[in-house]
């Protein structure tokens, strides 16, 4: 009985963490381009010069990226550039703005 509670519990779990990280496109798209995104890597998503292209990015390689951002971890050479921007993203904010970015392209 435990054991079916504890397997229960972990799904319940699992269910909610991609239920948290499933984002709001629209929210995503008014947020890119509100919080500058698209100074550095176009209105399309398809990056300039030095700044990597971001549409149909995979979600979550993009909610890793950008919580590390916020959390001040360097992640790549844009990481100084990024991180001032990140760090008043919410849980919310990177959820929609990766939902928004992987719709792109």
């Amino acid at each position: 009985m435990k054991k079916l509670i504890l397997v229960a519990a972990s799904i319940a779990m699992a269910a909610g963490m991609a239920t948290a990280q499933a984002g709001d496109v629209e929210a995503g798209q008014a947020k890119y381009a509100a919080s500058g995104c698209v100074g550095c890597h176009g209105p399309a998503g398809q990056g300039q010069a030095i700044f990597p292209k971001v549409a149909g990015s995979d979600v979550d390689h993009l909610v890793e990226t950008m919580t590390k951002y916020r959390a001040g971890e360097a992640v790549g050479p844009n990481s100084a550039m990024m991180m001032p921007h990140a760090m008043n993203l919410s849980d919310e904010d990177i959820a929609n703005l990766a939902a928004y970015m992987a719709s792109m392209d």
